[in-house]
This record gives C-alpha cells, sequence and structure tokens, in this order.
C-alpha cells in the first residue's frame, strides 16, 4: 500500500509534468494522426509521387514512340525487325545473346522459365545480314 501512496504523492506533486507527459504520449504515438502516422502518411505520399513522375515519364516516352510509328514508316520497319525478328527477303537474322547468358542456357532445362524468356528477349540483340552481294 505504501508504494500506491507514494506513487499518488508523485502524480500530485508533479501533476503538470504527469499530464504533459501523458499528452505527447497520445499525441507522438497513440493518437490515430499522431506525429508518427503522419510521418508515416508523409514517406507513403513521397513513394506515390515518385511511382507518379516514374508513369509519367513511361507515358511520354511510349507518346512519342506512337507518334513516331503513325509519322514514319521506318519506324514501323525497325520495330518489326528488332522486336519481332521479321525480315526482308533475302536476309538472314542473327541473334547475338550476351556471354553470360549463352553459358547459362547450356546448363538449363528443356523449358524455359518465364523470367527466363523475359530477360532473353529484353537483351537480345538483332543483326540483320543481306545475301545479295554475296554471290
Amino acid at each position: 500500500m505504501s508504494k500506491i501512496y507514494s506513487v499518488w504523492e508523485f502524480i500530485k506533486r508533479h501533476r503538470y509534468a504527469v499530464v504533459i507527459a501523458f499528452f505527447a504520449i497520445v499525441v507522438g504515438f497513440a493518437d490515430e494522426d499522431s506525429f508518427w502516422q503522419r510521418r508515416m502518411r508523409l514517406k507513403e505520399i513521397d513513394a506515390l509521387k515518385a511511382e507518379m513522375q516514374n508513369y509519367k515519364d513511361m507515358y511520354d516516352h511510349d507518346t512519342r514512340a506512337l507518334e513516331e510509328l503513325e509519322h514514319s514508316r521506318e519506324a514501323v520497319i525497325r520495330i518489326a525487325r528488332e522486336k519481332y525478328l521479321m525480315k526482308r527477303e533475302g536476309e538472314d537474322v542473327y541473334v547475338l545473346l550476351p556471354a553470360e547468358e549463352v553459358k547459362s542456357d547450356e546448363v538449363k532445362s528443356d523449358e524455359p522459365t518465364e523470367q527466363q524468356e523475359q530477360s532473353q528477349a529484353s537483351k537480345t540483340e538483332v543483326q540483320v545480314k543481306s545475301n545479295e552481294g554475296t554471290e
């Protein structure tokens, strides 16, 4: 009982300090709109703004590419040849892979995984060679 009495005496003597400490804890951490929650929301807002800027940049890039494809026949031909490995008559298409990818392809299983297909498609270079003058 003496411990409870001593705690009560401490609270009575320092009531303003206790109230201020309680208020600081509630406002700083425990409340729904605490400073901690506000800080976390501001971090989330910054991350979302960065993501929005990234999507805006992607949109601008894709819009420029689309305009180029709509107005330039050469751009359509370039995309068809590079991405879809299309060729003209009398041409051979050679797909060049980086050295580290060739070594990893030798040891892989029969069916490639989706991740391997995506990395191969993104790193593939296409070289088109004409057979017109090689006779």
